[in-house]
């Protein structure tokens, strides 16, 4: 059939048309089949796990190790892991030991896909179980949106079986700082004693102890279950204390930082409260003078201390003054 000029770019961009089509049709069937693939993918470790989860029923398991990513017990800022959980599952449910009720409790264990599950309202991802052993991933989670971004945690188990008849060992020995875990602070340790902005927090946090009946100090202590948020660890990461001096040059308060140095020498590092710039250099003065006056000759200062090494540490102090 003969076809006209007109009709050839026609047929041409027909044939252009269909190309396209076959080669997006084929496009979204490799893309269907690969989510058909990672469904079937989770579905058979979902089996998997839970085959898993039920042959550990009612076998009791101590954790004897916290770690980051890294495989340190302790952040940058000073902050410990510490293992604490003591676990037994049964069929759709854990006994979890609760140090603060000193008894078990048990919690609800909600499974959801690819080896990730909710135990005791914390996300978890299991890394393995053998023979005597345990490992889960902690998870951040959000909205059900898992963050990889973040630092990652985790929490190795033993069975208590394991510990007593074959280690011959106690949970205390067990989770002991591992050897890294002492040098990494005594690296951190020579660095924030020489560099106080290198400071970090100690796990035993600086005590504060008045030497006159003028001068009255507390520390602020998070409750247990506190309803504001507050976490225990609080207490240590950042130490605040309520300084409350009397017969003072004036009435004051104010609001600061100090460093604490390894030898419990206290120095001003810098307001909490922002300062205009036409007053921070007399208001840094005052609080440098409070500290070095004030602070200085009424308080015993104790050092904070981490693995039992006293460190230069940071603490937070709102002092108030009173005339009468």
């Amino acid at each position: 059939m003969h076809k006209t000029p007109t009709a050839l770019p026609t047929i041409r961009n027909f044939a252009a048309l269909a190309v396209f089509l076959l080669l997006f049709a084929g496009k979204c069937n490799r893309g269907y089949r690969k989510i058909a693939e990672e469904k079937e993918r989770k579905a058979a470790e979902a089996v998997h796990t839970k085959k898993l989860l039920k042959s550990i029923r009612g076998i009791g398991y101590t954790e004897v190790k916290r770690t980051f990513d890294n495989g340190l017990s302790f952040s940058p800022v000073g902050f410990q892991l510490v293992p604490e959980w003591r676990i037994t599952f049964t069929k759709d449910s854990v006994n979890i030991f609760s140090p603060k009720k000193n008894k078990f409790l048990n919690a609800p264990v909600v499974f959801d896909h690819d080896s990730i599950f909710n135990v005791a309202w914390a996300w978890l991802k299991l890394r393995y179980i053998k023979k005597d052993s345990i490992q889960f991933m902690v998870l951040h989670v959000n909205d059900r949106v898992i963050e990889d971004e973040k630092v990652h945690v985790y929490m190795t188990f033993y069975t208590n079986d394991y510990i007593k008849n074959t280690l011959h060992s106690d949970t205390n020995m067990l989770r002991r700082p591992s050897r890294r875990d002492t040098e990494y602070i005594k690296a951190k340790t020579l660095l924030a004693n020489r560099i106080p902005d290198s400071a970090y927090a100690g796990t035993q946090p600086v005590v504060l102890k008045s030497r006159s009946p003028l001068v009255a100090v507390t520390k602020e202590v998070t409750p247990p279950d506190d309803v504001n948020g507050g976490k225990i660890y609080d207490d240590y990461l950042s130490p605040t204390f309520n300084v409350a001096i009397h017969h003072a040059y004036d009435d004051f308060g104010y609001s600061f930082t100090a460093f604490v140095d390894e030898k419990g020498n206290i120095t001003f590092r810098k307001s909490i409260n922002y300062i205009s710039p036409e007053y921070k250099k007399t208001l840094t003065e005052t609080m440098t003078a409070i500290t070095n006056g004030y602070l200085k000759l009424y308080l015993d200062v104790t050092p904070a201390r981490t693995l039992g090494i006293p460190h230069t540490s940071i603490i937070f102090l709102n002092v108030a003054g009173y005339k009468k």
